[in-house]
């Protein structure tokens, strides 16, 4: 969420007590030492679930985890608290730990005069939004690591991300902030209290007491929207503004639906246009991996060539669903192939036994020739020698020539150092170019291209590999449901729709309690941890709605509607709209803040009111929608304020502003009749739909909540109708696959 920020006095107070610069931009020296921890008794964290928790078992700082245990020391000894946040596959956080937290001298200020306490933001994203909020308000800028001091009723007085451990460039390493702030704490100890208070009092304020009236004015946010984005554009490499660049699905998801329902044809064109072109890029580039398959999580040049190398499933999946979405409305090769080893990635590498998806890999590994060393990208580089060693010299030049490899390495830029004469692989030139400079054929150097990229794979697979997250997390997990679910549907494969199907399976039997309707957020080795969070509510919905409008499983959608009043007793805000992140009742997180942002991944609250509105489409339900409109105007002054901070806002309000398209056929799933009604809907983009099959096993569900389906007639085992409505007032019905194809387009595009 974008936090309010604090009063420029209440931080300028603190600021000057310390006599401190922001020390949040602080960058890693690239050159240090790999992570070799000396062997310590291990720590209170080498008893928790957590990955990341687990990393820091073997240091020497007495790490706590978050807790009463802590939370009672530091009051009994008046300390404050020294807060790390972080998550198992993070660079710098791996950084920080090697330089600082590994370190003895480091470990003795800390433990002396400090409580320290470490959390895994995956699994307890509540707490870290609440401290990022606090980060985030009084630097500027945010991330992990992420360190934050607290006083010991937990209210934040000081914090940033990652800290060098000397001095540098004029900027306080990590131990002259513990030197000053143990002394800050000690001389001036009721300013400190005083101003945590001030702190905490501004993040909690909360200029909308009642919820607003009125109707958004969703055109002019969308057009204002629009307009940054093209404003942001980078016409010559893809994507939006400078390095880095972040994929973010959620502005991709934004154009789309401007090119498929804008009334305004230019708009329409240059929405379609930025977006193919942002995609294009990306799965040419780097940041795309071109043998595994699969995305990292950004790249740090504005080309797209060198990324950060984690590979994230909330990445995976939404940038799935992106490409699904172009093949739909460009038909473009490069869409579907970036689409399908994408999921290809996440079945091979990232699936649990039981169907689960694990939550990411990690940026480091160890280096081949040396396992006992780390580096960011070991796993994934190569030299143009080993290139050369691997595929012979007949064919490492017309791979070389494709994948842009050079003998003295093609890692430009801050990267350099750390990747001297290494190569990442990115499609430099394509088959058609290729061929051309070589005098070839193109089929014949598409077969040579894929046999040497095998031969590669082959060989990457002797490397020892990244660390991997086995937690699984419902929220990513509905997130992957909903791209699997959705290629079925868009590519025809019914292995997707089997995925999609043993994942929802799988959250069902491990993360959900059905004795009290409630979801868990995470599991990990046959525990999962209770605390289910709005996020973990709206994506689970959003893909089991998708996994039912791919099997027609009465029984996701019934889970997906029990779902929903959950979410909607344990976090709306019955007061002023929208669903809080966190449920009430736990003492030790002190603020229920909403998400307000559409970032890396999309705010629940945005998720929720497409949901909402599909729920009221597929049920005629005026209760989810007028929930889905409240909850909607809810953040109309985030979006007067900032409309391209919300997206998917702008694409789930959207569907309030007129009716959605409801599809009705009525048939037997396995009829041939209804199969070819489906064929129909199913590829098509139809940003605005709810899609309903009526049969045996359903008719009973539908009967008792639509009087419409009530009324359809009985109909033989063989044949299939299809009703296309719009609040349930339909046109005329057909059994005809191409007068079906007539009602499912437009005259014009809609607003």
């Amino acid at each position: 969420m974008p936090p309010r920020i604090l009063s420029s006095a209440v931080w300028l107070l603190l600021a000057g007590a310390l006599a401190l610069p922001n020390a949040s931009s602080l960058r890693a020296d690239p050159e240090a030492a790999a992570f070799s921890p000396a062997v310590h008794q291990p720590n209170r964290l080498s008893h928790e679930r957590s990955a990341y928790l687990r990393q820091h078992a073997d240091n020497p700082v007495d790490w706590y985890p978050w807790g009463d245990e802590a939370f009672a020391r530091a009051k009994k000894e008046n300390k404050p608290i020294f807060l790390s946040i972080g998550y198992s596959t993070c660079h710098w956080c791996h950084v920080m730990a090697r330089e600082s937290f590994s370190d003895p001298a480091i470990a003795r200020q800390l433990n002396e005069n400090f409580i320290c306490i470490k959390v895994d933001r995956e699994e307890r994203p509540d707490i870290d939004r609440v401290y990022l909020a606090f980060v985030q308000a009084s630097t500027g800028s945010g991330g992990w690591p992420m360190s934050v001091w607290l006083t010991p009723d937990l209210k934040p007085f000081f914090g940033g991300t990652y800290f060098a451990p000397e001095d540098h460039d004029g900027r306080p390493g990590f131990k002259t902030m513990l030197t000053r702030l143990t002394d800050l704490w000690t001389k001036q100890h009721e300013q400190v209290l005083q101003r945590s208070e001030q702190m905490l009092t501004a993040l909690a304020e909360n200029p909308q007491a009642t919820a607003p009236a009125g109707e958004l004015p969703l055109a002019a946010l969308r057009k204002t929207a629009f307009d940054q984005l093209k404003s942001a554009s980078d016409s010559a490499h893809g994507g939006f503004d400078a390095a880095p660049k972040f994929p973010m699905p959620v502005n991709l998801e934004f154009l789309f639906d401007v090119a498929a329902t804008s009334t305004h044809a230019e708009q329409r064109q240059d929405a379609l246009r930025m977006a193919l072109a942002t995609l294009r890029a990306m799965a040419a580039g780097g940041i795309h991996d071109q043998l595994g398959g699969g995305f990292h999580r950004y790249s740090v040049d504005a080309a797209w060539r060198v990324p950060h190398f984690e590979k994230t499933l909330y990445d995976q999946a939404q940038l799935a669903n992106v490409y699904l979405t172009a093949w739909q409305l460009s038909t473009e090769p490069a869409m579907r192939e970036a689409a399908t080893d994408t999921l290809g990635y996440l079945h091979r590498q990232m699936t649990d036994p039981d169907g689960g998806f694990y939550t990411a890999e990690d940026a480091d590994s160890s280096f081949a020739a040396n396992p006992s060393t780390h580096g960011e990208g070991a796993f994934y580089v190569w030299t143009a020698a080993e290139i050369e060693k691997i595929l012979g010299a007949d064919e490492a030049p017309l791979f070389a020539y494709a994948y842009g490899v050079k003998a003295e390495g093609n890692v430009t830029g801050e990267s350099a150092t750390e990747l001297a004469h290494q190569n990442v692989l990115y499609r430099a030139h394509t088959d058609t170019e290729t061929a051309t400079h070589f005098k070839l054929e193109e089929p014949v150097v598409h077969t040579r291209l894929a046999s040497a990229a095998r031969a590669l794979t082959v060989a990457r697979e002797q490397r020892p590999h990244p660390m991997r997250d086995e937690k699984i997390v419902t929220a990513w997990n509905g997130l992957a449901v909903s791209a699997f679910a959705r290629a079925a549907q868009v590519l025809g494969d019914p292995a997707m729709a089997e995925s999609a199907t043993r994942a929802a399976s799988f959250v069902q039997a491990k993360l959900f309690d059905a004795a009290t309707g409630r979801l868990a957020h995470s599991y990990r080795a046959g525990v999962r941890d209770e605390r289910g969070f709005a996020e973990d509510y709206a994506y689970l919905i959003q893909g089991l709605l998708d996994l039912y409008e791919t099997t027609f499983e009465v029984r996701w959608l019934e889970w997906a509607v029990q779902l929903q009043e959950k979410q909607n007793q344990l976090f709306n805000d019955t007061a002023a709209g929208g669903y809080f992140a966190n449920a009430a009742g736990d003492p030790s997180v002190l603020l229920r803040l909403k998400a307000e942002n559409d970032g890396a991944e999309p705010s629940a609250n945005s998720i929720a009111v497409r949901n909402l509105a599909r729920l009221g489409a597929l049920l005629h339900s005026e209760e989810f929608l007028a929930l889905a409109r409240r909850t909607a105007r809810a953040f109309g002054p985030q979006l007067e304020r900032a409309p391209l901070s919300m997206p998917q806002m702008l694409v789930s309000a959207a569907w309030l502003d007129g009716s959605p398209k409801q599809i009705l056929i009525q048939g037997e799933r396995t009829s041939p009749a209804t199969q070819r009604l489906l064929a129909e809907v199913w590829p098509r983009y139809l940003p605005r739909r709810a899609l309903a099959l009526i049969d045996g096993a359903s008719r009973p569900f539908y009967n008792a909540r639509v009087p419409l389906v009530a009324d359809f007639p009985e109909q033989d085992l063989t044949s299939a109708t299809a009703y296309v409505c719009e609040n349930f007032v339909c046109q005329m019905p057909t059994s005809d696959p191409a007068a079906l194809v007539k009602l499912l387009t437009p005259t014009k595009p809609v607003k």
